[in-house]
């Protein structure tokens, strides 16, 4: 039975379409975990991120959403955590990909880039969509582990 534990967090740029889609899944039955920002006034993002990537690497939550202006700025502080391969996805194809082929477990999106609608249907495929179908996807994803831990060597995958 699939995990329908969903963690979510924004900047300030998101707030709106944060809440807007944590209505949007609720409706659906997932059960979301909201870790900030708490209003539409300028914040640090690195610090909701920070809070969503704990949620994550804890396992209380198996994925997690994070939104900003662009989706930049999230998607980099969220891919300073070992364990998070966060996904900044503008389209439908990006999300469906990112799942299949690099287990991403966090979906970064921009408000001020796609619409709401858009945004909704990238969620919608990002959490459907099974992970790691192949050995050379699962392969992959562990040689970026090893790039986490400082342990790569390319000899090793030859």
């Amino acid at each position: 039975m699939e995990n329908k534990n969903i963690v979510i967090a924004c900047d300030h740029a998101g707030f709106d379409y944060k809440n807007d889609l944590i209505k949007y899944l609720e409706a659906k039955g997932y059960n979301m975990t909201d870790v900030g920002t708490y209003s539409p006034e300028s914040c640090d993002y690195p610090i909701p991120v920070h809070r969503l990537c704990e949620k994550i690497t804890s396992d209380e939550c198996p994925r997690g959403i994070l939104i900003c202006g662009t989706g930049i700025g999230v998607s980099i502080a969220a891919n300073k955590h070992p364990g998070i391969r966060a996904a900044l996805c503008g389209d439908k194809y990006s999300a469906e990909m990112t799942r299949q082929h690099n287990n991403a477990n966090v979906l970064c999106m921009g408000a001020r880039v796609i619409s709401f609608e858009l945004a909704c249907e990238i969620t919608d495929i990002f959490l459907a969509t099974p992970a790691l179908d192949e050995e050379r996807h699962r392969r992959r994803v562990k040689m970026i582990e090893d790039l986490e831990k400082g342990v790569f060597d390319e000899a090793n995958y030859n």
